[in-house]
């Protein structure tokens, strides 16, 4: 394969360790904290610039692989390290962004066609609003199955699993 060889198996996963603990980066586990803020890792946060570089590695030294274009677009953060953030968007695509880029500003991205709004974590209440696919909205708390999310001066309840932006599992006010 042009002279790159793939480690597998033992190999592989030592490589992997190796190479995360040379940048200061752990493997990240569901109880991990990261190594700079004592955060959990993964957590969300969003875009707090309108535009932001992500690169290859965390420092200003790496390459720029492309630059997040929306402000308040939410972001999964996966490792720190130093002012650096690894974070990935709902595609999975991404890379290392500085620190002052982002927000603790919870959003979510709808995913679904139409994500209807209900005035109470019921669907048999008034529907507030609908969003269409791709809209951002603030996550304002979540319970074990509902967010209530805002956006263009509208706010209602909607069920999990309809955007992205919240774990399945996560509870907050």
């Amino acid at each position: 394969m042009n002279g790159m060889s793939f480690l597998t198996g033992a190999k592989g996963l030592l490589s992997i360790v190796l190479m995360t603990s040379l940048l200061g980066i752990a493997p990240v586990s569901a109880a991990d904290k990261g190594p700079v803020t004592n955060l959990p890792l993964p957590r969300f946060v969003s875009m707090k610039a309108s535009e932001g570089n992500v690169r290859r590695g965390p420092s200003l030294s790496h390459r720029i692989d492309w630059v997040y274009k929306r402000r308040n677009m939410p972001l999964q953060i996966t490792a720190e390290h130093g002012h650096w953030r690894r974070v990935q968007d709902r595609d999975g695509a991404g890379g290392w962004v500085h620190y002052a880029l982002l927000s603790g500003v919870r959003t979510a991205i709808v995913e679904v066609d139409s994500l209807k709004l209900y005035a109470r974590p019921d669907p048999s209440t008034q529907v507030n609003a609908e969003l269409k696919l791709g809209v951002v909205a603030e996550l304002r708390r979540c319970d074990a199955v509902w967010c209530e999310l805002s956006a263009g001066g509208y706010r209602g309840w909607a069920r999990k699993g309809q955007f992205w932006g919240v774990k399945p599992d996560e509870v907050f006010d």
